[in-house]
């Protein structure tokens, strides 16, 4: 028996490859199928299932390009409605991989048809069971995301959670192994903990929401303080329920280098620029008007958050990267790229174009313009909860996933000075190239974020007390 994690830390995703005696499934593929065929080879193995836990939200599934390229049958719980064929399992359906055994376990809660899969070794024991998002290290999986078009409700959903752990999780043994579909930082739950697998007696024991005593309790204590989800999530789980272009599509179409002029052809107003580089290379100099959202950090997940899937995109990374771009962004659902720049920004430069560029300054410097201008704004772009557990007095909170709210925006002004601010410098540098883009050029990045603030013997430092309890 071989299992293999595939992790994928940008989306805290995990992918799961199960093989046995030369037969193999994958369960919950990313878009980008190529890690999955070169196992597969490398191991003479043939993939002969692909199953799906649910209708994912946070990333689009590999599942059509993985069936189109393996003859492989996808495989949903029940309920679950396609428009491109797939397999609907029954609850305790079996299927064989070799000599092992993957049973059906439909576990609602998350979504309606949301199943978990339970592996049987050789001999019949239970060895490992793959959750998806109905069970994680630490947690579960968010209630909130009803279909549209239902009458179901959070505490609904969050009810059928609770059946579906203690009907179908809660009897397996202590030693059972726990393969979540996720790990920490992903927003499908409300805190997930640090590990990306773990045991039915480990979330027994310590699993808030599992050691819940009533089923009122469960429901409470999910649904209690829970963010509101990306707003990219109901147009990923549509693409996944709906079906997509091939990969190889989108990066034929993406593929395609621009020199210095035909991309500043290509530069309409229904155009975004999306800047990948380092952070600190961006605030250096960039195309006037970019988006900057860097490789280096939670890209994909921002760029979902912050971009609409309905405008072309046009690329400017790092040489080399970029076909890693645009895969990375395919995998939450952006189809619509149609080109980079060739050289890179500095082939901009060079051929002698305006180049915009954001003033990064120390925390110490902050420090000392605050009791001198009038005008200065401390702009947090740190989530509420960050905010609330310590920030500087009088510090604006502008979280920011709601930046491109227009009524946002709308408490700036064009006098002030904003000095932005995140946890650690990368959040912020994209906060400033949505301000920029905006118009607004009286701006500087702190660096090293709130890490480096705290540290400031001037730092008057407040908490939120009320968002706290």
């Amino acid at each position: 028996m071989y299992i293999k994690q595939l992790y994928t830390g940008c989306l805290s995703e995990a992918a799961y490859y199960i093989e046995h005696n030369g037969e193999a499934a994958v369960i919950d593929p990313l878009r980008d199928i190529d890690a999955y065929l070169e196992l597969a080879n490398d191991r003479k193995a043939t993939i002969k299932y692909i199953f799906e836990t649910h209708f994912h939200a946070d990333f689009v599934s590999g599942h059509l390009d993985l069936s189109k390229a393996t003859n492989a049958p996808i495989v949903y719980g029940p309920g679950t409605d396609t428009k491109f064929p797939v397999h609907v399992a029954k609850d305790g359906e079996t299927f064989s991989i070799g000599n092992l055994t993957i049973k059906v376990l439909h576990t609602p809660g998350h979504t309606l048809e949301s199943s978990c899969y339970l592996l049987k070794d050789e001999t019949g024991k239970d060895h490992c069971v793959f959750t998806g998002d109905t069970l994680f290290a630490g947690d579960v999986g968010r209630p909130d995301l009803a279909q549209k078009g239902t009458e179901i409700t959070m505490n609904d959903l969050a009810g059928m959670m609770y059946d579906s752990i203690h009907s179908k999780l809660f009897p397996l043994a202590d030693d059972v192994i726990v393969y979540p579909a996720h790990g920490p930082g992903s927003s499908c739950g409300k805190n997930l903990g640090p590990n990306t697998y773990s045991s039915i007696g480990e979330e027994k024991k310590f699993n808030y929401a599992m050691k819940a005593s009533t089923r009122e309790e469960f429901i409470r204590e999910v649904t209690d303080g829970i963010a509101a989800p990306p707003l990219y999530f109901p147009i990923n789980a549509k693409i996944n329920k709906e079906g997509y272009d091939s990969l190889d599509a989108v990066l034929q179409k993406g593929l395609r280098g621009l020199s210095v002029p035909g991309f500043k052809n290509a530069m309409t107003d229904d155009v975004v620029i999306l800047d990948t580089r380092h952070a600190s290379i961006f605030t250096q100099g960039f195309v006037p008007g970019s988006v900057f959202i860097g490789l280096e950090g939670r890209f994909a997940e921002w760029a979902g958050s912050l971009l609409s899937f309905d405008v072309p995109i046009l690329l400017v990374t790092e040489p080399g990267k970029e076909k890693e771009t645009i895969v990375r962004l395919a995998r939450v659902g952006f189809d619509k790229v149609i080109g980079y720049l060739e050289g890179g920004f500095e082939a901009w430069k060079a051929s002698g174009e305006n180049t915009d560029l954001v003033i990064d300054v120390e925390a110490d410097e902050l420090m000392m313009d605050m009791p001198h201008d009038e005008n200065l704004v401390v702009l947090d772009v740190r989530r509420t909860a960050e905010f609330a557990d310590g920030h500087l007095k009088d510090a604006l909170n502008m979280p920011l996933n709601d930046m491109n709210d227009p009524g946002i925006m709308a408490n700036l002004e064009d006098h002030q000075n904003l000095y932005v601010h995140c946890a650690g410098g990368y959040r912020s540098v994209i906060a400033a190239s949505l301000l920029k883009r905006q118009g607004m050029h009286n701006l500087r990045n702190v660096l090293g974020g709130w890490g480096k603030i705290k540290e400031q013997e001037k730092a008057e430092i407040v908490k939120e007390t009320s968002v706290l309890n």
